[in-house]
C-alpha cells in the first residue's frame, strides 16, 4: 500500500511540477478553450495552464479523503459483525481508482502543454484527438475498476451504490460482482469505440454505453433487493 500511495502522490504533483518547468518556455498567449468544431475560440494567459494541475491536486486530496472514509466505514462494519478483516479493501480500491484517474489527468496535462507550446488552433490537425484519448483512458479505467469491484465491502463512497445494493450483504456482493462485469464489458466497448471512431461519434457512443451500463446495473441491484431483501 505504501508503494501505491507513493505513486499516487507522485502522479498528483507531477502535472504541477511539469507545468512550472514548462511555464517560462510557453508563449504568453495560449489556446484557453476549444469549441465543438475543435477550433480555438478563446486565447488566454500562459498562467492559465496552472489551473488544471491545481485541480488535479485537489482531486487527489479528495480521493484520498474518500479512501480513508471508505476504510472507516469498512472497519465499522467489521466491528459490528465481529469480523477479522482490517478494513483495507475499500481504501485500496479507492486509491487504485484514484491512481488510474490521476494517470489520465497526467496525460491530459502533457497534451495541453503540447497544444499550448505549439499554439495549436485546430485540434483536428493533431494525430490524437483529446476526446478519443480521454475515452480510451476511461475505458481502461472501467476495466481496472471492474476487476476490483467485487472486493469492495459495503460503503457509501465507491462501488455500485444504490438503496437496493446496500440493503444487505447479499445484495451488496451480488451487485458489485455484476457491476464489475458490466464495467469490464463497457470498458472494452468504450476503448474499441475510441479507437474506431472520430471525436463526435466517440463521445456519442461512449455516453450511450455508460448510460446503458448504469441503467442495467441499477436494475440488477433492484432485482437482487427484491429477491434477497
Amino acid at each position: 500500500m505504501k508503494t501505491k500511495k507513493w505513486l499516487y502522490y507522485t502522479l498528483m504533483l507531477l502535472p504541477l511540477a511539469a507545468t512550472l518547468i514548462a511555464l517560462p518556455l510557453l508563449p504568453d498567449q495560449i489556446p484557453a478553450h476549444y469549441g465543438a468544431d475543435n477550433q480555438v475560440d478563446r486565447w488566454g494567459s500562459k498562467y492559465e495552464s496552472l489551473i488544471f494541475p491545481l485541480l488535479t491536486i485537489l482531486f487527489g486530496f479528495f480521493m484520498m479523503a474518500m479512501a480513508k472514509y471508505a476504510a472507516k466505514q469498512e472497519k465499522s462494519g467489521n466491528d459490528s459483525d465481529s469480523g477479522d478483516n482490517n478494513g483495507t479493501n475499500n481504501e485500496k480500491v479507492t486509491v487504485i481508482t484514484g491512481l488510474c484517474t490521476l494517470l489520465l489527468f497526467n496525460l491530459m496535462t502533457f497534451y495541453f502543454l503540447y497544444t499550448d507550446f505549439h499554439q495549436v488552433e485546430n485540434l483536428s490537425e493533431l494525430p490524437v484527438n483529446i476526446t478519443n484519448l480521454v475515452f480510451a483512458c476511461l475505458g481502461l479505467l472501467l476495466i481496472v475498476c471492474g476487476n476490483i469491484m467485487p472486493k469492495l465491502k459495503n460503503n457509501s463512497v465507491i462501488g455500485l451504490r444504490t438503496t437496493w445494493s446496500r440493503k444487505n450483504e447479499i445484495t451488496w456482493k451480488k451487485s458489485q460482482k455484476f457491476g464489475g462485469i458490466t464495467f469490464i464489458i463497457s470498458g472494452i466497448l468504450i476503448t474499441a469505440v475510441s479507437l474506431m471512431t472520430r471525436a463526435g461519434a466517440c463521445l456519442l457512443w461512449s455516453m450511450l454505453i455508460l448510460i446503458a451500463d448504469a441503467a442495467v446495473s441499477i436494475w440488477y441491484s433492484w432485482r437482487m433487493a427484491k429477491k434477497y431483501g
